[in-house]
C-alpha cells in the first residue's frame, strides 16, 4: 500500500512537472512585437503565451540566465520563432537592429531604470523596503528607542532620540514597530511577527545609549520602537518560475489589512525559504468551495501570485491575475 501511494505521488508530480513545462501559444500570437515604454516582461510574454509566467522557457533561458537575465528596452523588437520543436523568442535590438538570442537582462541597480521591468513597478516599489517579518529573538535583540531630548511622548523627522546599540558600526537604521504575530492556520506555529515601518534614522553620537537623528518618518515614533540596520538592499533580479517542490500553502494576511485583495495587491503566505520558495516563485490561488449535500466540492482556481520577498517561514507575494477577490485562507499551490 505504501509503495502504491508513493507511486501515485511520484506520478502526480511528474504529471504536474510536465504540464508546468508545456508552452501554449496564444491563438493569435504575433510574429513580432515592438516594445514600448510602460511594457512589462509579464505583459510582453502574455502577447505570445497563454501562461505568461513561463517566459523563461520561451526565451530558452537556463538557470544561470534566470538568476541574471537581460534587460529589454523600448524600441526593441521581440520576434517569435516557431521553426523548431519548441517556440522561442529572440530580440532585434532597437538601437542598431542586431539580433540578440539571449533573454531579457536585469541590471544591478533599482527597478526604475529605462529597461522593461518584470511586473508593473508602481505595484511593488512602495513595498520593497517596507514589508518586514522578524522572529521573537530578533525583535528582543534589536536596538530600541529609550527616550527623547525633551518630554514629548512621540517625535518625528528632524528630532533626536536616545537608543540602545547592537555593538555594530551601523550608522543608518530603519525604524520599526512590533506588530501582531503571524500564525500558521495548519499548525498554530508562530511564523514570525509583522513589524511596521516607521521611518529612517542616523547615528549622530556613538555609545550605548547612542543618539540618533530621525531623518524621515511615516508616522510618529515612540519609546520602544525598534531599529534595524538599513544597509540591506533589495534586489529585483529574478524572473517567474514554478517551485521546484510541491507547495501547499495558505494566504494568512494581506498587506494593509484589506479584507479582499485584487490584482497587484500583496498577500502573505505561510510558506517561506525553508519550504523552497524564492523570489519569482509563481503559485496558483484556489478557493475552497466547501460542500453541498455532504459532498465536498472541488477547489476552484482563481488566479496567480508571484513571490517577491522571502523570509524563512513566510513570503510576500503579489497577485498577478485573478478572476475573483482573494481572501484570507485561500490556498496556494503549484501552478
Amino acid at each position: 500500500m505504501n509503495k502504491f501511494i508513493i507511486f501515485l505521488l511520484l506520478t502526480s508530480w511528474i504529471t504536474l512537472s510536465s504540464h508546468a513545462d508545456e508552452l501554449l501559444l496564444q491563438d493569435h500570437a504575433p510574429s513580432r512585437y515592438t516594445v514600448v515604454k510602460g511594457d512589462t516582461l509579464w505583459a510582453i510574454s502574455g502577447k505570445f503565451l497563454k501562461d505568461p509566467w513561463k517566459w523563461p522557457q520561451i526565451w530558452g533561458m537556463n538557470k544561470a540566465e534566470i538568476k541574471n537575465p537581460h534587460w529589454i528596452y523600448p524600441g526593441d523588437i521581440v520576434v517569435l520563432d516557431t521553426s523548431g520543436p519548441t517556440p522561442r523568442l529572440t530580440l532585434l535590438r532597437g538601437d542598431h537592429l542586431r539580433t540578440v538570442v539571449l533573454s531579457p537582462k536585469v541590471r544591478s541597480t533599482a527597478i526604475d531604470e529605462s529597461g522593461i521591468p518584470p511586473i508593473p513597478t508602481a505595484s511593488i516599489n512602495a513595498f520593497l523596503d517596507q514589508p518586514f517579518v522578524m522572529d521573537k529573538d530578533a525583535l528582543d535583540q534589536a536596538p530600541r528607542i529609550l527616550g527623547f531630548e525633551d518630554d514629548h511622548l512621540f517625535i518625528g523627522a528632524g528630532e533626536n532620540a536616545y537608543a540602545t546599540n547592537d555593538g555594530s558600526q551601523t550608522r543608518n537604521w530603519k525604524i520599526l514597530r512590533p506588530g501582531a504575530p503571524l500564525i500558521d492556520p495548519d499548525t498554530n506555529e508562530v511564523l514570525g511577527y509583522r513589524v511596521q515601518y516607521l521611518g529612517e534614522a542616523r547615528s549622530v553620537t556613538p555609545g550605548n545609549p547612542q543618539t540618533i537623528l530621525i531623518t524621515s518618518s511615516t508616522q510618529e515614533i515612540g519609546r520602544g520602537d525598534r531599529l534595524k540596520p538599513a544597509h540591506d538592499s533589495y534586489s529585483f533580479r529574478y524572473v517567474p518560475h514554478a517551485p521546484e517542490q510541491m507547495i501547499n500553502g495558505v494566504i494568512i494576511a494581506t498587506y494593509g489589512g484589506i479584507s479582499e485583495a485584487g490584482q497587484f495587491d500583496t498577500v502573505i503566505l505561510n510558506k517561506g525559504a525553508r519550504n523552497g520558495l524564492d523570489a519569482g516563485t509563481v503559485l496558483a490561488i484556489y478557493k475552497n468551495k466547501g460542500s453541498a449535500d455532504g459532498i465536498m466540492l472541488p477547489d476552484s482556481r482563481i488566479g496567480l501570485i508571484m513571490v517577491y520577498r522571502v523570509f524563512d517561514k513566510v513570503a510576500y507575494a503579489i497577485i498577478m491575475q485573478t478572476s475573483h477577490s482573494v481572501n484570507l485562507l485561500d490556498y496556494v499551490r503549484n501552478p
